[in-house]
């Protein structure tokens, strides 16, 4: 059997190093774009509310993730628990990473 000769094509495995380098390009400048919009700004958000919960102190007026707002009438850092007086007679303990933000 004889098969015809394409012109231009190449045998296999001759692919050549350029064309390899030239296709990882894509998926190496899809990781970085996902890097700088996706990972980073994150990151930047986790470190923002690990130092807003470092800051936390008695008598700071906060709100929670599920928008409860209070004031902070004791922390206990060994549980990781913050205790929010939410009224005048009612106290409410959270996990000290529901607090979302603090209040001016």
């Amino acid at each position: 059997m004889n098969f015809p000769i394409l012109l231009g094509a190449q045998p296999a495995g001759a692919d050549g190093g350029g064309s390899m380098l030239l296709s990882l390009g894509p998926i190496v400048l899809i990781f970085i774009i996902f890097y700088f919009l996706l990972i980073r700004p994150q990151q930047k958000k986790q470190k923002e509310h690990k130092k807003l919960l470092g800051a936390l102190g008695k008598g700071d007026k906060v709100v929670t993730n599920s928008g409860m707002f209070g004031v902070i009438s004791s922390i206990n850092e060994e549980k990781n628990i913050v205790v929010l007086k939410i009224s005048e007679n009612v106290k409410v303990e959270f996990t000290k990473s529901s607090i979302a933000g603090k209040i001016e």
